[in-house]
């Protein structure tokens, strides 16, 4: 196939997985719209429900990732551990250096079947995103302004919301608070000096009161702390672009299951865990650099057909639709109807790479440079 040929091709294929997945979004989302007069009703119904939905939508982006790209992910753990992800509920700390390390982290989440309902921390910013924003709402997610004073109430309500959930959950949270960048981590290291706290060289600083609350909150229901640290092999730096192009990556999981009894409940001894807990993981990067692996056994989990088997139920759905659509447009022969169409794909387009955008790291919050500024003064 020609040059020109393949990029007519890629772009097609572009344009099919975007229609089936915001077509199929807004659906879910209509779905869900419903679905709330079930929750003065039978509460946990509406949960268990909503947990479907949104593997439905979620299961897409996986998809992605594991069938469409064929990125492979190898998870480096105790075996002993190993056997006891998603048979419990844990809080999972995450680095943050990745445009697409919450989509590995959603990976991680289906390979044990809690990917439905699977919780965040999330900026206030993407619930007004549709698709996964709008899912978000009705999974209970926790969202918050990022501003402590007025955050603290609203996240304690959340969090105590979920003690009585019926499904096993993983509560995932970036507690660096930000995706990590050069001149982040230059100010971020100024606060550490500030403060007297130790150095680190792949990581930001940790915010402890989220983490803290986020504990005492969810204590006696959370069984563990899963400390998981991503990379990718080459030194590749993955991008969301990249996966839709499908490009095949190989990421490496090390994941550390900690029992909750380990972190301390008061406020301060916590907070004094968690940044042993980033020096530590900031000397497993530095192995990982140098030896291209992690202290731990590698494993692969297996791939489960349910993401592949939710989008070729929607693919199918959609698709025909749309080509007789294609069709009846084609023979009317009506300039009107095909600049309509010609307008909901680029508007289609132009959404996508929006959501996009909001993962590409140069385009990313400014609040580890202004915010960490602040705290240092």
């Amino acid at each position: 196939m020609d040059i020109v040929g393949f990029l007519k091709s890629q772009f097609i294929c572009h344009l099919l997985i975007c229609y089936i997945f915001i077509v199929s979004g807004l659906i879910i989302n209509f779905i869900q719209l419903f679905t709330l007069i079930l929750w003065p009703i039978n509460k946990q119904l509406f949960r268990r429900i909503n947990c479907r939905l949104a593997y439905c939508i979620s299961s897409q982006m996986v998809m992605l990732l594991e069938w469409w790209s064929g990125t492979d992910c190898t998870l480096y753990t105790d075996p002993a551990s190993y056997h006891k992800y998603g048979k419990e509920n844990a809080i999972v700390i995450l680095n943050h250096n990745f445009e697409i390390d919450f989509l590995c982290g959603w990976n991680f989440c289906e390979r044990f079947g809690v990917l439905g309902s699977s919780k965040v921390l999330a900026k206030k910013e993407l619930s007004y995103m549709p698709i996964i924003g709008w899912m978000w709402y009705f999974l209970e997610i926790v969202f918050c302004k990022r501003k402590w004073e007025e955050d603290r109430k609203t996240v304690v309500q959340k969090l105590l919301n979920l003690r009585d959930y019926p499904e096993n959950f993983w509560f995932l949270i970036h507690c660096e608070g930000t995706r990590f960048t050069e001149q982040k981590h230059q100010i971020s290291m100024q606060v550490a000096e500030a403060k007297g706290l130790p150095k680190l060289k792949y990581h930001l600083l940790p915010r402890t009161k989220g983490f803290a609350v986020t504990v005492q909150c969810l204590r006696n229901v959370v069984s563990a702390v899963y400390d998981s640290t991503l990379n990718f092999r080459n030194n590749e730096n993955p991008t969301l672009l990249g996966v839709l192009n499908g490009k095949k990556y190989h990421a490496d999981l090390y994941v550390r299951r900690i029992p909750l009894e380990e972190v301390p409940q008061d406020e301060r001894e916590c907070s004094n865990w968690l940044h042993k807990l980033y020096q530590e993981k900031d000397s497993f990067q530095e192995e990982y650099y140098r030896t291209g692996a992690y202290p731990a056994v590698p494993i692969v989990p297996p791939r489960r057909p349910w993401t592949l088997l939710n989008w070729l139920f929607w693919a199918l759905l959609l698709l025909y639709p749309l080509f007789k659509l294609l069709i009846n447009m084609a023979s009317s022969g009506s300039s009107l109807t095909l600049a309509s169409f010609v307008f909901v794909i680029v508007m289609a387009s132009v959404g996508v790479r929006w959501m996009i955008g909001v993962t590409e790291i140069n385009k990313g919050s400014t609040y580890g440079n202004h915010d960490s500024k602040q705290q240092c003064k």
